[in-house]
């Protein structure tokens, strides 16, 4: 009897456990099974791990074979396991040498000739491994993603030939290092938007302090353009959050090392999207939209149309900044420190307030329509803004007004080296006792406050995110303390809250 053990990588969340893929060899009746909770993915690999052995010009062992996926409570999916277990049942039946193995930590999906091909989450796999000191073999095509993860130790190989070849020493393979850093210029800027230079000043602001907005406006006055040029006026990432960001990508299919490192992410859902779409889950549990906005925005269009019950799963990422997915055997956490942007129209034909009074909405029609909003969600957006039309003579004429997107981004990168240097975090993330530190509001301050306070019945929430947004105005402005005017154009960001 012979048995090999393989360390492998799964697949749940962003933390990758570690997997042992045991490999037994016994006297009985030829066949090959696996336990420990595979899924379809898994059991199906014993046709391609045969097939790529065969081919392979290996010897595949005419005894019992039993694999065992440890730990066994943790359920196996996808075809990352068919390198391990091929690698196993060499090493087993003394084909190649089972001493090196504890070396290394092994993914990939067997093609029937042998050859290796990429898998989802090798990322995060290799974040762990180098935490466990221990290197990893991936297929070629995830080597690019793999060698992302700092002091990593990654080998690539685009055939099941050539890992035993390094195993057993005949053809050692070069460690695998990335060449590639991503500093591609702005796509979309800010020059293209005509006018709008109060909603321009808006996503300043929640750039600069991380804060979330909302935008109400009729049809084509430019929303969607603003708010897809808000990534490229947001601070870049820096190592550890592009990890971050990569890693999730990477355990939803979704990442290219070529295209996205160090991008911040910008997700645009539709409105007909379901709650699972958004906060992720599943039978196996994946990342959804607002994990996959982690580090980036999360765009909402027509956010009155989306299903209320959908908008509500948003309120507990909101303030914690990750999402819990839970299921009977377990739970799964994903990070969702997301910036919320979000537009509206004004009423359901669109044209509330126009002067052309086109609009023929009842009082009644406009209050239902705004009310698929809830007054929670509402409270946690920090900033609510009219976006007006614009006047046809505007759109021909240059803006002579207006800024590029570099200059923008410059002030930003100002305000938050300003924000970090003085708390270590965002003006966004500040607590109750950050506030009281470091945005001390003077006694005038104050009684302002308190009076919008009573005229516009906020609750204590809106209170806190106003002194966060004027402490945000004051930082791009280079004052160390919050004036009224930055106090007072903070309370103007919150026309929806209601009485």
């Amino acid at each position: 009897m012979s048995l090999a053990i393989v360390y492998t990588r799964a697949r749940v969340g962003i933390d990758a456990p570690l997997v042992t893929v045991e490999v037994h060899l016994s006297n009985g009746l030829p066949g090959l099974s696996i336990v420990g909770l595979p899924e379809t993915e898994v059991k199906e690999s014993k046709d391609r791990v045969r097939s790529a052995l065969l081919n392979a010009n290996f010897e595949f062992p005419a005894r019992r074979i039993t694999i065992n996926l440890a730990p066994a409570d943790l359920p196996k999916e996808g075809g990352r396991f068919d390198l391990p277990i091929a690698l196993g049942i060499l090493a087993a039946s003394e084909q190649i040498s089972n001493d090196v193995l504890q070396d290394y930590e092994y993914l990939g999906e067997l093609a029937l000739s042998g050859q290796l091909r990429p898998i989802q989450g090798a990322l995060p796999a290799a974040i762990s491994c180098n935490t466990n000191q221990r290197a990893l073999f991936t297929p070629t095509d995830n080597g690019d993603e793999a060698a992302l993860a700092q002091d990593s130790r990654v080998y690539t190989a685009a055939h099941l030939l050539e890992v035993c070849a390094h195993l057993n020493g005949e053809k050692l393979i070069p460690q695998h290092k990335t060449t590639f850093h991503s500093t591609s210029p702005i796509e979309l800027d800010l020059l293209d938007v005509k006018g709008q230079h109060q909603a321009k000043r808006a996503l300043e602001i929640a750039a600069a302090g991380g804060h979330n907005l909302l935008m109400i406006g009729p049809p084509g006055t430019g929303k969607t353009m603003l708010a897809s040029r808000l990534p490229g006026i947001l601070p870049p990432l820096d190592d550890k959050e592009a990890l971050e960001v990569a890693s999730i990508q990477s355990v939803a299919g979704q990442f290219d090392p070529l295209q996205q490192w160090r991008k911040r992410p910008f997700r645009t859902p539709h409105h007909t999207a379901s709650g699972v779409a958004l906060v992720g889950g599943s039978s196996s549990p994946k990342p959804g939209e607002i994990s996959l906005a982690h580090r980036g925005i999360l765009f909402l269009d027509e956010l009155p149309e989306f299903s209320r019950k959908v908008l509500e799963v948003l309120r507990e990422p909101l303030e914690s900044g990750e999402i819990t997915i839970s299921r009977a055997a377990r739970q799964v956490r994903f990070p969702a420190d997301f910036q919320l942007v979000a537009a509206m129209n004004p009423c359901p034909c669109g044209y509330a307030g126009d002067v052309s009074g086109r609009c023929h909405c009842s009082h009644q029609q406009i209050e239902r329509y705004r009310d698929r909003i809830s007054g929670p969600l509402l409270d946690r957006i920090d900033l609510h803004l009219t976006v007006p039309a614009l006047p046809k003579s505007a759109l021909s004429q240059p803006d002579l007004h207006s800024e590029p997107s570099a200059n923008v981004l410059s002030r930003v990168i100002d305000a938050r080296k300003t924000q970090l240097n003085r708390q270590q975090k965002s003006n966004r993330e500040l607590n109750t006792s950050g506030l009281q530190q470091h945005c001390k509001l003077s006694a005038g301050n104050q009684m302002l406050l308190e009076t919008a306070m009573e005229k516009l019945n906020l609750s204590a929430r809106a209170y806190h995110r106003i002194i966060k947004v004027a402490r945000t105005i004051a930082d791009l402005e280079g004052k160390a303390e919050i004036a009224q005017a930055h106090l007072s154009e903070a309370i103007s960001y919150r026309t929806l809250d209601r009485k």
